[in-house]
């Protein structure tokens, strides 16, 4: 099953979600200011694909919390992300073990046509 995690108001989620029913695929919506990722979820994700890919840093949230000056630790970008989730880049898109962040209707096509590790 696919998963889109972002949140509702956003016109990067509403317009991936709007792509993905008009190409038939089934998805379950994450609404991250509803049911926030937990520590775990979100550490997977940073190790998947990064704090940078992962962190929206041209964002309203990153801006009002004027990251971008002060010399943070990894540590302390992640604390900073698990508690203001909608800094996180729209939409993340998870499918199995994989990840994609990013509105890219071509990347899109690619990640759901991949196909699943087979179970052994």
């Amino acid at each position: 099953m696919l998963h889109i995690v972002g949140i509702n108001n956003c016109n990067k989620i509403r317009d991936t979600k709007k792509w993905m029913e008009e190409q038939g695929v089934e998805f379950e919506f994450i609404d991250v200011k509803k049911a926030p990722l937990t520590r775990e979820e979100l550490k997977e994700l940073e190790f998947k694909v990064g704090l940078d890919v992962l962190i929206n840093k041209r964002g309203r949230k990153w801006r009002d919390l004027g990251l971008a000056e002060k010399d943070l630790s990894e540590e302390e970008l992640f604390e900073q992300l698990l508690e203001h989730q909608t800094m996180i880049k729209r939409p993340v898109l998870i499918k199995d073990e994989s990840v994609l962040v990013g509105y890219d209707e071509e990347s899109f096509e690619a990640f759901i046509s991949e196909e699943p590790d087979e179970e052994k």
